[in-house]
């Protein structure tokens, strides 16, 4: 029976991921920090994904990983690397001791967050231009993922992840929007393609307001996204919609590209 390691299962993206990855034959091996209940076809491991031998362990007879634990937003420089960017080595690494053949990588927009609107479709494989920290340790994962593959043979597919939220929560979010089912599908194509190789692909609904990033590779996975924010567009933009020269629209990182999310220097 295949087992589908998902790390940080207890957190947003982890709890949303759960029903829509479970099948009939395949067991689900929960790890996180936090304590989970395990239901039918799964596991439950409390441990760190910064603890390479717990993480070996966990990689024991393992199919394939998808790692989404990790800060999910912005922090100070000793948190992100420590969780982030080590804790995503230790999850390769583990994979690799474990001979696990595919390792999925929750990345981000914002690790290419400073693409300019100019640059709209922002191209799968786009260089980074990170917002923030927490930008920087995405394409740190991706710069891992890669380095496995080319070295080891790892299949290893980073899905540079948009708004993923049960729905919109703002008007940016009209174009950035990934629905729980559509990443339940994006990650399901991850999971089956096959020999996928190195890949870097774009996670976003098929949003009305979208083209702001490529769906080419991800397509080319076996992802057809089937939901639309617009639905929400008239609830979402109650309030008013803002204007074209709104610096929230002027990177695709949005609000993380703003001095307010600046991490600040310690005294």
């Amino acid at each position: 029976m295949p087992i589908i390691l998902v790390t940080g299962a207890a957190g947003h993206i982890g709890t949303m991921l759960r029903p829509r990855l479970a099948r009939p034959g395949r067991t689900l091996r929960l790890l996180d920090t936090a304590q989970i209940t395990a239901g039918p076809g799964e596991e439950a491991i409390t441990a760190s994904v910064t603890d390479l031998g717990a993480m070996t362990e966990a990689c024991q007879n393992v199919e394939a990983v998808v790692h989404l634990a990790g800060i999910a937003t912005e922090a100070p420089w000793r948190q992100i690397l420590e969780v982030n960017i080590d804790g995503t080595y230790a999850v390769f690494e583990a994979a690799r001791r474990a001979g696990v053949s595919r390792v999925i990588f929750a990345s981000s927009n914002h690790a290419v967050g400073f693409s300019p609107r100019e640059a709209f479709p922002v191209p799968d494989y786009a260089f980074p231009a990170p917002d923030t920290y927490y930008g920087v340790s995405k394409a740190a994962g991706e710069a891992l993922a890669a380095m496995y593959h080319h070295r080891y043979g790892l299949d290893a597919i980073c899905i540079r992840i948009l708004t993923c939220a049960e729905r919109p929560p703002s008007v940016r979010a009209l174009s950035t929007w990934l629905s729980p089912d559509d990443a339940g599908r994006l990650f399901g194509a991850c999971l089956s393609a096959p020999s996928p190789g190195f890949r870097v692909v774009f996670g976003v609904s098929a949003n009305t307001r979208g083209g702001w990033v490529s769906l080419d590779e991800a397509r080319a996975l076996g992802y057809e996204p089937r939901d639309d924010a617009e639905v929400y567009a008239a609830e979402v933009t109650a309030g008013g919609e803002p204007g074209p020269d709104d610096p929230v629209l002027a990177y695709l990182g949005g609000e993380f590209t703003l001095p307010a999310r600046d991490a600040g220097i310690p005294a």
